[in-house]
């Protein structure tokens, strides 16, 4: 590991652009953010991808109801990949359960068919299946594709869900898996005792690197630069 990965929501091109120069490692770009996050307009994944030099993981979710997809979901969902394709992106954020919350392995194959070298982070779906130890097992017969698992340990937030995230990321270890990134309720305060415990390789923040924590408004400087801070220093910390 070369260092703690700091992996940053953003909405649109200046976010993202402020989210490089803050310290960001990588950026997860989405649109409807109070709906979950969906998938971005073209306009808006080509300007980002334009003017950014880290990874952009881009949500493909074409609507905020449920992750058990119909076939014409699939249809809407493989055609934005091929888009996003076309734009030399194919890094995607996805997740996908069946009625009997088990991983939807059917829709990763179409997938991965549509787009074989796509790489993908299996979003907080994975917090809704019924067995995680279960779900990484299965995933981990993607990592190929598969690279990384958003989750906060099928917990409300990672903060709850500390205990499950430690064992998820002992069991990577152990299968050299999908990495486990904990997700869901970080924040400056609180990211150095559940790394600490769960010691993972990277984070993803959300609204509480905001101004008011609110994605409505841009990034509070002084809380980025406290997790920034965290995450070297961890880093720091380990290697000596």
């Amino acid at each position: 590991m070369e260092r703690l990965m700091l992996e940053v929501i953003v909405q649109n091109g200046e976010e993202a652009i402020h989210a490089e120069n803050f310290g960001a490692n990588r950026l997860e770009l989405v649109t409807a953010i109070s709906e979950g996050g969906l998938t971005p307009s073209y306009g808006t994944i080509k300007h980002v991808l334009k003017n950014v030099s880290i990874p952009v993981q881009i949500m493909i979710r074409p609507h905020s109801y449920h992750f058990n997809y119909t076939s014409s979901d699939l249809e809407i969902i493989i055609e934005d990949i091929r888009q996003l394709a076309k734009l030399g992106g194919l890094r995607i954020v996805f997740g996908a359960v069946t009625a009997d919350y088990k991983i939807n392995t059917a829709i990763l194959d179409q997938i991965i068919q549509a787009a074989p070298n796509i790489d993908i982070t299996f979003h907080r779906a994975f917090d809704e299946v019924e067995d995680q130890v279960n779900a990484y097992y299965t995933l981990t017969q993607y990592k190929q594709h598969v690279k990384r698992i958003l989750t906060s340990g099928g917990k409300e937030n990672c903060q709850a869900g500390q205990n499950n995230l430690e064992s998820l990321v002992n069991l990577a270890n152990q299968l050299q898996g999908p990495e486990i990134m904990p997700g869901g309720g970080l924040t400056p305060s609180n990211l150095e005792p559940i790394h600490k415990q769960v010691q993972a390789g990277q984070y993803h923040f959300g609204r509480s690197l905001r101004i008011k924590g609110d994605f409505k408004h841009s990034f509070d400087p002084l809380n980025f630069k406290k997790v920034v801070n965290v995450l070297n220093s961890s880093y720091k910390q380990e290697r000596n």
